[in-house]
């Protein structure tokens, strides 16, 4: 089963505003988690930032901790953001909360 696309963007709107766990998802959005395999998918994919590069929310924070200050120098560290560059929203939001 894939997540459809709703969900996904729900996810993903949400990371961009600093959703790092599935408390904070549904405190900022009203996705409707059905079942267990729902949960296990919106589990794995909040962990991910990066889903062309397929590189996480933990490796971008070590990422900033480490001095990658803009979304470009964590591109260039990680390859997040290089793809599509539709995760340039979560990236940048990790930047300016470094969490």
């Amino acid at each position: 089963m894939k997540l459809d696309m709703d969900k996904y963007l729900q996810v993903r709107k949400a990371q961009a505003q600093g959703a790092r766990t599935i408390e904070e998802l549904k405190k900022m959005s009203d996705i409707n988690i059905e079942n267990e395999e729902e949960l296990k998918e919106v589990e794995a994919l909040i962990k991910n930032a990066c889903k062309c590069k397929n590189v996480s929310i933990d490796t971008i924070v070590e990422a900033v901790k480490n001095g990658a200050d803009t979304v470009e120098k964590v591109g260039e560290v990680t390859k997040a953001g290089t793809g599509c560059g539709r995760c340039k929203g979560i990236i940048s939001n990790i930047i300016e909360n470094k969490r």
